[in-house]
């Protein structure tokens, strides 16, 4: 009973805590800055340490410097930012014509910019949950800093030995002792040698990236720079961002650019499918066989054309699609979203792959698959909203025929482990209690018998990925909610979904929604949350399978 009343105390506080980040992050946004280490910064790492994410690890361990947490956040930042006393969050404001260089971050679809030694300019064109993600590891990233300095100094707040010895190594113009540079490295991180050591290695893997030596020597100096010479570091929201922010411009761009393309190949009457998803695991699925990659299942298809040496077998395919079928529309509002166009008609010709069956009266009609890639956050209503009114030419509109809505997604399992397979009931806004419920068209009978878990229930819609909170999943795994996992996406398809087809009767109001995730990742167990890495081939299969299904639903 105590352990339940504590366990409850603490999902309120961290629930509370969930709703003053939103709240603050809204706040500084609409307010145009902020210092990292002002008091509204402050106020935002005080509350980011009471959720204490799990994805962060050690965060709110004062003298250890969380390693796993920080590779995560820096593969979705831009490269040099540690080093960066002027952030500036961006609107898509003619710096891709500037020639200034493109910065891409590793794990995640911006463009920046670095203006000068000290400046970085951060596009934001995929809404508020971009600029969230965004703040929380800056967050994260400044607490990180706070500790190299404290951990640099000496007692007295003088300058330490180990800090003098790292800055000497960094400055170097000849090749240090490795060994020596990880035993200061350590002392500064608080942690072993051999985690060190393990920690520097990882690193060493980022291919065009600073070492881990530069970054944390930058973390440090810059808030050393901060406290001791008042050099303070600003992070700033253009105008043009505040202005357009919420008002679907880049969403609307990308949704015209599609609807023409429809339009321009005479289309609009056809039955359309929208799969959410990546964009190579349909093309695999409908082309790969007839294009010489004569595997006898899907999953071995997957396995063998995923594998780094083989791009020789992704274009054969690649090339085959485009000439049967296949039409790409390439993305130049800014979304970061492409799209894939499959003519299912034309399969016919072409003969079937081992995986597929085709039912002839449902090609007569002559379905048309668009797979768009993954959208992020707030990012999913906004494109889907877009995407569902009706093109305008003159006093005329011409609705999409939308027969289905499918969605695969990588999400966070709260009942099984990495690569299982989530059925959701409804999607649940994490923090408010606001829900859609829907009819799935898949059950877990779909994907039985395959060696993989599957689990079915209420999926929790976080505000990112950045803001999982154990004591909160917990009180949504072991409460009447009764969830099986997380994900940022879902309740905003679902909104986009509703209103479109229920409200604004946009679209088929009988349309069939089809929602499936595979795990990446189990945020309440140890060593299984997102920054202990990638799936790799453990994602192979739930993703074909996925695929799979979707197609025999589509094609039955």
């Amino acid at each position: 009973m105590t352990n339940s009343i504590e366990q409850k105390r603490r999902a309120r506080e961290s629930r509370g805590a969930i709703e003053k980040l939103y709240i603050t992050m809204r706040h500084l946004f609409i307010r145009g800055n902020y210092k990292p280490f002002g008091v509204s910064g402050q106020g935002l790492m005080k509350t980011l340490l009471t959720l204490n994410p799990e994805i962060y690890g050690t965060m709110s361990d004062p003298g250890r410097v969380e390693i796993d947490g920080l590779l995560y956040v820096l593969d979705r930042l831009p490269r040099g930012i540690e080093r960066c006393r002027h952030i500036r969050l961006i609107a898509r404001e003619g710096f891709e014509e500037s020639g200034y260089e493109v910065v891409v971050p590793l794990k995640r679809r911006r463009s920046c910019y670095r203006i000068d030694n000290e400046s970085m300019y951060i596009e934001v064109t995929r809404g508020r949950s971009d600029i969230y993600d965004i703040l929380t590891h800056l967050t994260f990233l400044f607490n990180e800093a706070q500790k190299i300095m404290q951990n640099g100094l000496d007692p007295k707040g003088n300058i330490g030995s180990d800090w003098k010895k790292l800055e000497k190594l960094i400055h170097a113009e000849d090749e240090a002792d490795l060994r020596v540079g990880i035993t200061y490295l350590s002392n500064i991180l608080g942690r072993t040698f051999a985690e060190t050591k393990d920690a520097v290695e990882r690193f060493s893997q980022r291919k065009g990236e600073p070492s881990l030596f530069e970054i944390i020597y930058w973390m440090g100096q810059l808030t050393m720079n901060e406290y001791q010479d008042q050099e303070y570091r600003e992070i700033t929201f253009s105008a043009k961002l505040r202005e357009i922010i919420g008002h679907h411009v880049y969403g609307e761009m990308w949704a015209h650019r599609i609807k023409e393309f429809i339009d321009v190949k005479n289309w609009g009457h056809r039955p359309l499918h929208i799969v959410s998803a990546n964009l190579h695991s349909f093309m695999n699925a409908l082309y790969g066989y007839q294009a010489g990659i004569k595997e006898p299942n899907l999953e071995q298809l997957a396995l063998q054309t995923s594998k780094p040496e083989n791009k020789e077998l992704r274009d054969q395919i690649k090339e085959f699609a485009l000439a049967h079928g296949m039409h790409e529309v390439k993305d130049i509002s800014g979304t970061n979203i492409g799209v894939q166009f499959f003519e299912l008609d034309k399969l016919e010709k072409i003969g079937k792959a081992p995986w597929l069956d085709f039912n002839e009266e449902t090609l007569a009609e002559k379905p048309l698959i668009m797979v768009m890639d993954y959208a992020f956050g707030e990012q999913a209503y906004e494109c889907m909203d877009e995407l569902f009114k009706p093109l305008k030419k003159g006093d005329e509109r011409f609705p999409l025929n939308v027969e289905s809505v499918s969605v695969m997604g990588k999400a966070g399992i709260l009942k099984g482990g990495k690569g299982d397979i989530m059925i959701p009931t409804a999607h649940v806004f994490e923090g408010t209690g606001d829900n859609y419920p829907f009819q799935n068209e898949f059950k877990c009978k779909d994907f039985e018998n395959q060696n993989i878990g599957v689990y079915k229930g209420a999926m929790i819609t976080v505000l990112g990925t950045s803001l999982q909170n154990r004591d909160v999943l917990i009180h949504f795994v072991n409460t009447s909610w009764d969830a099986v996992g997380l994900e940022m996406e879902g309740a905003h398809y679902q909104k986009a979904i509703q209103a479109s087809a229920l409200i604004r009767r946009n679209i088929n109001p009988q349309v069939k929604v089809r929602y499936a995730y595979y795990a990446s990742d189990n945020p309440l167990e140890t060593g299984a949350t997102l920054a202990s890495g990638s799936l790799g081939n453990d994602g192979v299969k739930p993703t074909y399978l996925i695929t799979q299904r979707i197609l025999e639903q589509i094609l039955a």
